[in-house]
């Protein structure tokens, strides 16, 4: 256990320290004595604390969650309360001065009450209220209570290994749990918009005269009653889209404060606009790309499909795999051990890494999520990798950027879909606007697309609003010189766009849960349609 002295115990040493400094100053024995006297009380007062605080632990002093499973789903910046449950079975109470969980660095916690006492053989019920500002797999690791001996002077921090995760999809999930089924919410009802050709659907066309081939069902009997002929009604056939949807992934897309870096408001909007498209009907694929392609799923609809796209970006984008990850092999083993130790309670060694996997593997049983695929060329590597994604455990992006690999993957997607079948109707591209002396290939996946009769809509990305806000000035105007650059940079590529005949659009942000996009000027006019 590990014992930490409160201010006032701060206070009584160095009060200590200088009365003995002034009984040797006066050659005084009372004041020397006096002086070690207090020195000797700390002494007794910290072993009374460690003895206390043992006591506690060995009755059985535990945490428990009274939630159902070891994890949840929620929404991006959704708030959510978790219930919690703290037991004493010793005979006395115990009091704690603070009580705070620990968790994953993005989680944004609240606990109530942070201080109060937890009565002897009794329960404590706690209240955790979290709100997670980045989409992926958060874990809340258990709560430490800082217990505070009798005399008040020292406090020794409990932790409950007890985890507990948090499965974030991006903002418009919270409409798409909360939304009706079927019926006539029509959400997942296989329907689309009435076109210009007759076949089945559900508006009406006309009513005309029977000819051979079609069927008795579409028969019309009170019409054909009334005008002495065999009637049927005809139906306009329903037309639906064929979308993909394109998201740059880059690692330095991530820069910036957790909720509003541009891949944070991309991962909203895409999904925003994929479930505006399925709600009517169409069918929507997904692609994101990095310095390669890291996730793909091909065009469906229902919603089983639309959990698939959202759990996608909300994983497929993160930095867990080697190559976007921050953290070497080494830096991931230390995270590993230093998480397997309370869930151990034995401090095992760490300097075997084959064994650690062994270990992590072992206890994999207790980790809230199954664990993701994770790119990594070691095995022992991907083992503890996927520890990491098992408990929620953060890796931090990488710092160097990747944009000349990921427009090469972008390049070889959008060709892909244009070739794939069936035919895209509509292609949308998040990711910054493309400079043609910087991002050739980009340009040149996108001329193909006119000749294709495929509309690409490219979104325009929300680049400096991540930044800090600064107070110091050199900061200040760092960041406005940057700020200034990316715009610069986005007015370029999209005049490119323009000239390419690309669809330049921004996502309302006040309309982001219906996914409304307004192009950010006209698009231009196809010579061939009339």
């Amino acid at each position: 256990m590990q014992l930490y002295p409160t201010r006032n115990a701060t206070h009584v040493a160095a009060a200590a320290v200088a009365v003995m400094g002034a009984g040797l100053l006066t050659v005084s024995p009372a004041v020397l004595a006096w002086g070690g006297a207090i020195v000797v009380g700390l002494a007794v007062a910290r072993s009374v604390t460690l003895l206390s605080v043992a006591r506690v632990r060995a009755a059985g002093f535990e945490m428990v969650w009274r939630e159902k499973g070891q994890s949840r789903r929620v929404a991006r910046g959704e708030v959510v309360e978790l219930a919690a449950e703290v037991r004493n079975r010793d005979t006395r109470a115990a009091r704690y001065v603070a009580l705070r969980a620990v968790a994953a660095p993005d989680l944004d916690i609240e606990i109530s009450p942070s201080s109060g006492e937890v009565p002897a053989g009794g329960r404590l019920s706690v209240t955790v209220r979290v709100v997670a500002p980045r989409v992926g797999r958060h874990g809340i690791f258990g709560l430490s209570l800082e217990v505070r001996g009798s005399p008040g002077l020292f406090e020794i921090p409990l932790t409950f290994a007890n985890p507990f995760g948090l499965e974030v999809m991006p903002a418009p999930y919270r409409v798409i749990a909360r939304g009706a089924r079927g019926g006539r919410s029509r959400t997942i009802t296989d329907a689309g918009r009435p076109g210009a050709l007759s076949g089945d659907g559900y508006e009406l066309r006309e009513i005309r005269e029977h000819r051979a081939g079609d069927p008795l069902k579409r028969v019309a009997w009170k019409a054909s009653a009334r005008r002495g002929k065999l009637m049927v009604r005809d139906h306009e056939q329903e037309e639906r889209d064929v979308i993909w949807v394109v998201v740059d992934a880059s690692v330095e897309l991530w820069a910036g404060v957790p909720g509003r870096a541009p891949l944070d408001h991309s991962i909203d909007e895409a999904a925003a606009v994929i479930e505006a498209h399925l709600s009517r009907g169409d069918m929507v694929g997904l692609v994101v790309c990095g310095a390669r392609q890291l996730v793909k799923l091909l065009p469906g609809r229902g919603p089983t499909h639309t959990t698939d796209l959202l759990a996608a970006l909300a994983h497929g984008t993160g930095t867990l795999d080697s190559d976007r990850s921050g953290l070497d092999p080494g830096d991931v083993a230390a995270r590993v051990a230093e998480h397997l130790r309370p869930l151990e309670g034995n401090g095992g060694s760490t300097r075997d890494r084959t064994d650690l996997a062994r270990r992590a593997l072992a206890l994999s049983d207790r980790a809230p999520f199954s664990p993701l695929p994770v790119h990594a060329p070691d095995p022992v590597d991907r083992v503890l990798r996927g520890y990491l994604s098992a408990f929620g455990i953060p890796s931090p992006p990488r710092l160097e950027p990747e944009r000349s690999k990921t427009d090469h993957a972008i390049a070889e997607a959008l060709g892909e879909i244009l070739t794939s079948k069936p035919r895209a109707s509509i292609v949308y591209v998040w990711s910054p606007a493309p400079d043609p002396g910087k991002r050739p290939e980009i340009v040149e996946a996108l001329s193909h697309a006119s000749r294709r009769r495929t509309e690409v809509r490219w979104v325009r990305l929300t680049l400096d609003d991540g930044f800090e806000t600064e107070r110091n000035i050199v900061s200040r105007a760092v960041n406005a010189a940057v700020s200034v650059r990316a715009r610069t940079a986005e007015t370029v590529g999209e005049r490119a766009l323009r000239h390419l005949g690309v669809t330049s659009l921004r996502v309302r942000p006040r309309t982001l849960s219906k996914s409304v996009a307004a192009p950010s000027h006209p698009p231009p006019r196809d010579p061939e349609r009339r």
